[in-house]
């Protein structure tokens, strides 16, 4: 390993991608999926996989309450949340994987949510839906993904448990 930590690169690197969309208006190109695939890892108990040995689909193996589970991982940068139409990179749909978790990054290039969808949900949802040529091959937008998934992690509230919450207790 180098003179560097991976954390202290990560860090520097959501520095270096918040200043450069600043300083032009465009994304750091790749830096957003590197650091969505790290935060991923760190934050809901996942080991990547090497570089090149991802011969699945999938980016990560899951520990714990995934145990075993195939990851695939996606990051997008929300900027502006009432900007429609974003959406997510191309899932690979023909590949072997269990599940696809995405990462939501802040303008300053940190984690507030992520989200996880299972593969049926997901085929099932490419199976019967009218969708173009475009969805057919995996894209998706960010809306579109977060109905089909379910929350797994807030900044404010770590890891969400599947427990059910009832807002309309009386106080």
């Amino acid at each position: 390993m180098g003179v560097y930590s991976v954390d202290k690169l990560i860090t520097e690197a959501r520095k270096l991608a918040s200043d450069y969309r600043r300083a032009t208006g465009k994304p750091l190109a790749g830096v957003s999926a590197e650091i969505a695939e790290y935060d991923a890892a760190r934050l809901l108990d996942l080991e990547l996989v090497k570089p090149g040995a991802a011969v699945g689909g999938y980016d990560a193996i899951g520990h714990g309450s995934r145990e075993g589970k195939r990851v695939q991982i996606k990051g997008r940068t929300i900027i502006d949340e009432a900007k429609r139409g974003q959406r997510i990179g191309q899932l690979k749909v023909d590949q072997e994987w269990d599940s696809v978790v995405l990462v939501l990054l802040d303008e300053e290039h940190e984690p507030y949510e992520i989200y996880e969808a299972e593969r049926q949900g997901v085929l099932s949802h490419m199976e019967n839906t009218n969708i173009s040529k475009r969805s057919k091959r995996g894209a998706m937008s960010v809306a579109k993904f977060k109905n089909i998934s379910r929350l797994v992690w807030t900044r404010d509230d770590g890891l969400v448990t599947d427990e059910i919450v009832d807002n309309q207790a009386s106080y």
